[in-house]
């Protein structure tokens, strides 16, 4: 969206004129998923498509928010308000709150009021991690504006504080990380348990990457995902009675074979399994993308699809049926279902020349297995969370 469109769509929410336009992008992850709160490694970066955020100061001590997303609804407090909102029509607005209440409490002076005005492009539930994108816009609209001196991982951590004290969802870093730190063209190469990183140019020579939506709608807090991160935390107590560890990724695939026994339970050999497995599949993939082998990229990201559907069974009817469809087109060197799962999106590596081709023949397979459309998307690699 342009600057002028926003800063007039603030002006007819408020009746007042807005300061500055800020924007907060989504994320993908190439691979080394449900790696986060595990303690390994992910391989994620920021895409063009995002949140925009207009912001306007105010003389008293009320916020108002205002989404374009829903129906023009508006959450109003007082700035030292601490407490999440319940009613249905306001919870979006927890993401936000979280943000500020955080900063505050870490003595940052936010001391007088202000309006934002918020309208996502991540297109709803489809697993792009809107959630962290809106947090993020906040933390930079703050920083920004209070003129706050704060490091960025100390606001990413504080966006991981949000999704998890403020809303309950007991998700990693990886997603805050990917949003606020970004580089464009750039992968990141995150150690989730040490928070150390890296960027590593994302060069797909003829390929690009296609964001395939099942457009089914999933709320992450609701579904099966603090089950599995419940059930990680299992495995590790049971495998720490013998093992110095204080993540699961840190787990060998030696030690993994030989103290199987301690799990002796079908489920969590499998969800360790996966993430044993997942970790040096996300170390191989950044090594093949820096060696230019795309083809073993495609391979074991595909890998990862396969691990994520048998042993830490989060993707579901719709998410396989994309994968299976992609890995079916000659232009394809790998598919995978991204974030937590249960619906949401998928990506694969596809040749430019073809990408057209080739969505039109996985939307057809989707369409008839499933009964409804998915949604594709280019995905361009951009900046982390900035003031445009």
């Amino acid at each position: 969206m342009k600057k002028q469109e926003l800063l007039a769509e603030f002006e007819r929410a408020f009746n007042c004129p807005g300061k500055d336009v800020f924007f907060s992008p989504g994320r993908i992850n190439l691979i080394g998923e449900h790696l986060d709160y595990n303690g390994g490694h992910a391989f994620p970066c920021a895409i063009s498509l995002g949140t925009y955020g207009v912001f306007g100061p105010r003389n008293d001590d009320r916020v108002e928010l205002y989404s374009a997303n829903m129906h023009g609804s508006v959450v109003t407090f007082k700035v030292d308000d601490q407490l999440p909102e319940t009613a249905n029509d306001k919870v979006w607005a927890n993401y936000l709150k979280g943000m500020l209440v955080y900063l505050r409490q870490k003595g940052y002076q936010i001391n007088h009021g202000f309006n934002l005005y918020i309208n996502g492009g991540l297109p709803y539930g489809a697993g792009l991690s809107s959630s962290a994108s809106i947090e993020m816009l906040m933390g930079i609209v703050l920083k920004t504006e209070f003129h706050l001196q704060i490091e960025p991982v100390e606001l990413v951590k504080l966006g991981q504080k949000t999704e998890n004290d403020f809303v309950g969802l007991n998700s990693g870093i990886m997603d805050q990380f990917a949003v606020g730190m970004s580089k464009k063209d750039n992968a990141i190469l995150l150690n989730c348990e040490t928070l150390q990183y890296e960027y590593r140019p994302l060069v797909l020579g003829d390929y690009e990457i296609v964001i395939m939506s099942t457009n089914k709608k999933h709320s992450l807090a609701g579904s099966a995902y603090n089950e599995r991160v419940n059930q990680c935390q299992k495995a590790l107590t049971k495998l720490q009675t013998k093992l110095g560890i204080t993540a699961l990724a840190q787990l060998s695939l030696e030690q993994f074979d030989e103290y199987s026994y301690l799990l002796n339970d079908d489920v969590l050999l499998r969800r360790t399994r996966h993430v044993v497995m997942e970790d040096r599949r996300t170390m191989e993939a950044a090594k093949a993308m820096q060696a230019g082998d795309l083809d073993k990229l495609g391979r074991l990201i595909s890998a990862s699809h396969v691990s994520l559907h048998y042993d830490y069974e989060v993707s579901g009817k719709e998410l396989d049926t994309l994968a299976e469809a992609a890995w079916q087109q000659p232009s394809c060197l790998g598919a995978r279902m991204i974030g937590g799962g249960f619906a949401g999106s998928a990506i694969a590596i596809v040749k430019k020349d073809a990408a057209e081709a080739f969505k039109q023949a996985v939307g057809k397979v989707y369409q008839q297995k499933i009964g409804y459309a998915a949604s594709f998307y280019d995905a361009e690699i951009v900046d982390g969370s900035h003031q445009l």
